[in-house]
């Protein structure tokens, strides 16, 4: 789906989404639960539903209505099951360490670029703690085995995800599990988010030490918050001239990419930004940092690995339409320009596809967008909400 987008300022207010990356937590601890689960959650995405139907072939029921989840804990554990992926790194990584844990002989199917992305070390680790992992093919995994309870040791520099997967697994063993993390750990904030997910399950991580706690203990109803990851782009499109009011955001939340209130009033000026704890912020960062006084982000290897390469997407976006911007293996400069439009392809990734469309509202041509529907993956109303904001569009289906 190819979309063209003209120039145009936003103005209007809008509820944000729910977080997805809360979401994914939240729905895997309440299928675990001792008792059922509703989660507030209006609206939903592609990757939320790749989660809530792995947790179904596991044996939990998942139904929703326009307000939310209602999940049903699992009763029986399947002795094989087969979990379709999507595109979703967090269902994958996240659900690989718990169905070892459990020890259900598991197929995950991988669409898109998910088989690309890495599993190392967390593959390794697995089959030294009692697992064994195989690719039949290019886009199936296989997991067999079970893991033990003990000392697991995993570098943190590749991804939080194998951590969050890890410490969900730990509440399903029997006996105490302790995650020491080697080197730095990148992407911090979302552990702590899987912490406190878990802490309103009744599960004690402290130290990133977890004893078995299943059946988990049940919150009963829970909101899921809205999110900051998402909120960025709006948030973004005012910095650059439009008047949005976003609602529904937690000043206090434990999402990461909540530090976007912090780091767009540092675009004002030629600034240097550590990309390594918010790699999801990055494209529309750029795109504002182009428009305003350029910027320096560090810490970006992690960015090739994402949804796209995402130094090289986000750099590809810029020079589509006017910009200019330079790479090397962990730096990005990113240099003041005039937007002039253009033709961008979105490489298959939601973030890239609306940090071209906020783009545009500072464009003095139209902006056309290659594989527009890549916003489903995360914000499957984007274009709705664009289009409620003031925003024109035109949409060809070819």
């Amino acid at each position: 789906m190819n979309i063209t987008v003209y120039p145009a300022t936003l103005q209007g207010k809008i509820n944000i989404i729910p977080s997805k990356s809360q979401a994914h937590r939240l729905m895997i601890l309440a299928a675990f639960s001792g008792e059922e689960t509703f989660l507030v959650c209006p609206q939903i995405n592609r990757d939320m539903e790749a989660t809530a139907a792995c947790l179904c072939a596991l044996g939990a029921s998942i139904s929703r209505n326009d307000k939310g989840y209602h999940v049903k804990p699992i009763r029986k554990l399947p002795d094989e099951a087969v979990l379709l992926c999507a595109e979703s790194g967090s269902t994958l990584r996240f659900l690989l360490p718990v169905v070892g844990a459990l020890g259900i002989r598991t197929t995950f199917l991988m669409e898109g670029r998910l088989p690309c992305r890495p599993l190392s070390p967390l593959w390794e680790e697995m089959e030294r703690m009692g697992c064994y992992l195989s690719r039949p093919t290019e886009t199936t995994l296989l997991c067999e085995g079970k893991l033990r309870a003990g000392e697991y040791r995993i570098d943190g520099n590749i991804s939080s995800q194998f951590i969050t997967g890890l410490l969900l697994a730990s509440g399903l063993m029997d006996g105490e599990t302790n995650i020491c993390i080697v080197g730095k750990l990148e992407s911090a904030p979302y552990v702590e988010m899987t912490r406190h997910a878990m802490a309103q399950f009744g599960i004690d991580t402290t130290h990133l030490k977890v004893a078995g706690a299943y059946p988990f203990s049940t919150p009963g109803t829970i909101q899921v918050e809205g999110d900051w990851s998402n909120a960025a782009f709006w948030l973004a499109a005012n910095t650059l001239g439009s008047e949005i009011q976003v609602c529904g955001l937690a000043q206090n939340s434990p999402q990461g990419d909540r530090a976007i209130a912090d780091l767009l009033p540092r675009l004002e000026q030629h600034s240097v930004i550590d990309a390594s704890d918010i790699p999801d912020l990055i494209p529309i960062l750029a795109v504002t940092a182009a428009a305003k006084h350029g910027a320096v982000f560090t810490g970006i290897s992690r960015l090739r690995l994402k949804e796209s390469d995402r130094v090289a997407s986000t750099i590809t976006l810029l020079e589509a339409l006017g910009g200019h911007a330079t790479a090397n293996e962990n730096t990005m400069s990113v240099f003041p320009c005039r937007f002039h439009g253009g033709t961008v392809n979105a490489f298959g990734d939601h973030r890239i596809a609306m940090a071209a469309a906020i783009a545009a509202t500072v464009c003095n041509a139209p902006v056309t967008i290659h594989g527009a529907e890549a916003v489903n993956k995360s914000y499957p109303s984007f274009w709705e909400e664009y289009q409620h904001l003031g925003g024109n569009y035109e949409l060809d289906l070819r």
